[in-house]
């Protein structure tokens, strides 16, 4: 149990607050919808957003969506999503593991995926909103 809260407490630790505000702003902007929840990570969980999000990119590319049913079919949602933005031209080591996004497990990955498919559409030219979010360097004294 301790080693599970310190992996937890580090891969927290990796998470920047102002990163997923400019991932969700410009999910939201994409998909013309608002998070159906204010927690960035159980917004994200159970994949629908990403699939709407995936189907705004390239349109199509989710044939299917669950919104409702037991966790195994909303876990599908996730599949769906990985196996359309690898098909969109994300590069397999920026997606992330299911258990990453449906259990909570890595947050940071999944915002990173984000960010994939915001440079994969900016690449494509597609008509979508840029991705606006600046890294902040540490400043040492």
């Amino acid at each position: 149990m301790a080693l599970d809260r310190d992996i937890q407490g580090k891969m927290s630790y990796k998470r920047d607050p102002e990163q997923e505000k400019a991932a969700q702003e410009w999910v939201e902007a994409v998909t013309g919808e608002k998070f159906p929840s204010n927690d960035y990570e159980d917004a994200l969980h159970n994949g629908i957003i990403l699939c709407k999000l995936m189907n705004k990119l390239k349109p199509g590319s989710v044939p299917k969506i669950h919104s409702q049913g037991p966790s195994i079919k909303l876990r599908e949602n996730i599949g769906l999503f990985q196996e359309a933005a690898r098909a969109f031209g994300v590069n397999p080591s920026e997606l992330f593991q299911a258990v990453d996004c449906f259990d909570k497990q890595n947050i940071q990955q999944v915002t990173q995926c984000i960010f994939a498919l915001n440079r994969v559409a900016q690449k494509n030219n597609l008509k979508v909103p840029k991705l606006n979010y600046q890294t902040k360097l540490p400043v040492y004294d």
